[in-house]
């Protein structure tokens, strides 16, 4: 198989030959089609999340074929599509795994960041973490479903039944969310960077009623404000554009400094909340639900050995939706 590895923290990935994996107990090798380069790939290979373990291969959003099966799989079949997400394991034995909060696992695993990812020709995963994806749908389509539509849906979930909701942060995932708040007959405000027009275009043909920069209010205040860019500024810009009883919530695993604001912003039962990771439940809820929205991908292709570039290109916002890996 072939890689591209991540040897040191803030290095670019190598490219690397190595014998194909071999899948143990309770775990399958994909042999892997497409996989998206999400921002958490960023603060992987730049060493922003805690505990980096190198050499990692990233990558978390897979989708690909099963080629091979280890002792005492269930439910699963040679030949079958699945995808891949973040969430690779759970020790399934602590309060949170007990409790139906397995995405806040006190011993969890990542694909791409705990574990070998999807940047790659092949990756071994726990077969309970795959999920069957059929038939329906082009592999580069499916691949930002598994980690940008996953977070969102979560996020969306969390922001409640609002009418009026904001997205701070136009990329991969809310170009997703976008598409599933206006399916549920809400009114979307899409916030980007100052003065990207193109961005804002994308958006209003996504369904968004409203676009503009962050830097600017919306026209009427929100219900709920899902913020996606890593930007801590952000969380009180999203607390004025709120209205009383709303919530802020904070999409990202990676976020900088939240600057001090006065509490007259957070008064009135405003709420700042975070998401972390997903569920099972989340991806099985999700993917039952994208074909009957009928969810439309933007993905820009990258061959395997320019993963560098993909992710080079993500950092500047070169692209509007997701870049996609392909082997």
């Amino acid at each position: 198989m072939h890689a591209m590895v991540l040897e040191q923290i803030g290095a670019p990935l190598v490219w690397t030959e190595r014998p194909d994996p071999l899948p143990g107990p309770g775990r399958i090798r994909v042999r892997v089609a497409a996989c998206g380069v999400c921002r958490t790939d960023l603060h992987v290979v730049d060493g922003e999340l805690p505990q980096p373990r190198v050499p990692i291969v990233p990558g978390h959003e897979i989708v690909g074929r099963i080629d091979a099966l280890g002792p005492g799989i269930q439910g699963l079949r040679l030949g079958q599509r699945v995808g891949i997400p973040w969430l690779g394991h759970t020790c399934g034995a602590c309060p949170y795994c007990l409790g139906g909060q397995e995405n806040l696992c006190d011993r969890p695993g990542f694909t791409g960041y705990t574990s070998d990812g999807g940047y790659a020709t092949a990756v071994v995963a726990d077969a309970r973490f795959a999920f069957p994806l059929g038939e329906e749908g082009a592999d580069m389509a499916l691949a930002p479903l598994l980690c940008a539509g996953l977070i969102g849906w979560r996020a969306l979930t969390m922001a409640g039944q609002g009418r009026r909701l904001g997205l701070y942060g136009f990329g991969a995932a809310a170009h997703i969310v976008a598409q599933v708040a206006a399916w549920q007959g809400r009114s979307v405000h899409a916030f980007t960077r100052p003065g990207d027009r193109m961005s804002q275009d994308f958006a209003r043909s996504l369904g968004a009623d409203w676009a503009g920069g962050s830097d600017r209010p919306p026209p009427e205040p929100m219900d709920a404000a899902i913020i996606f860019a890593p930007v801590g500024e952000l969380v009180p810009v999203a607390l004025r554009a709120v209205r009383k009883g709303g919530r802020v919530i904070c999409a990202g695993i990676h976020m900088s400094d939240i600057p001090g604001f006065p509490y007259a912003l957070l008064w009135e039962e405003r709420q700042i909340v975070s998401v972390a990771n997903l569920t099972r439940q989340d991806g099985v809820d999700f993917l039952t639900l994208a074909p009957r929205i009928g969810i439309r991908t933007r993905t820009t292709a990258y061959p395997l050995r320019e993963a560098n570039r993909a992710l080079a290109d993500l950092r500047a916002g070169r692209f509007d939706g997701a870049a996609v890996l392909v082997p």
